[in-house]
């Protein structure tokens, strides 16, 4: 059983940086695509970014290209989400996924319980 559980979460001003991550359970982690969503009150659930297993490529969504980024480490069983100047269009409970086929844009197999990320301006 794969148990994905996310943290690094809270409150910063517009501009400011998080580091969210998320650990994660069960064997083998190398070969899980890890995926980023958020989800804001009212909004349908968005893939923010994901890195594949098979060819190490890596997918962010338009509204945060070049201020996001994702890597994922192996040996620690866990992947992480850089957010750079952040806006308070980020305002989002952000969760990860894994896909155990390892494939990015895919339908998940496993999700975390998500962690509040609020962006005030």
């Amino acid at each position: 059983q794969v148990q994905l559980v996310e943290s690094g979460g809270g409150l910063v001003q517009a501009g400011g940086s998080l580091r969210l991550s998320c650990a994660a359970s069960g064997r083998p982690f190398s070969l899980y695509a890890m995926g980023w969503f958020r989800q804001a009150p009212g909004k349908e659930r968005e893939e923010v970014s994901c890195i594949s297993s098979r060819d190490r490529s890596i997918f962010y969504g338009d509204s945060v290209k070049g201020r996001f980024i994702i890597s994922k480490d192996n040996a620690k069983n866990t992947v992480y989400l850089q957010m750079n100047s952040l806006k308070p269009e980020d305002t989002a409970v952000y969760y990860c996924a894994a896909d155990v086929f390892g494939r990015c844009l895919s339908t998940y197999h496993h999700w975390g319980q998500g962690t509040q990320v609020t962006v005030s301006s």
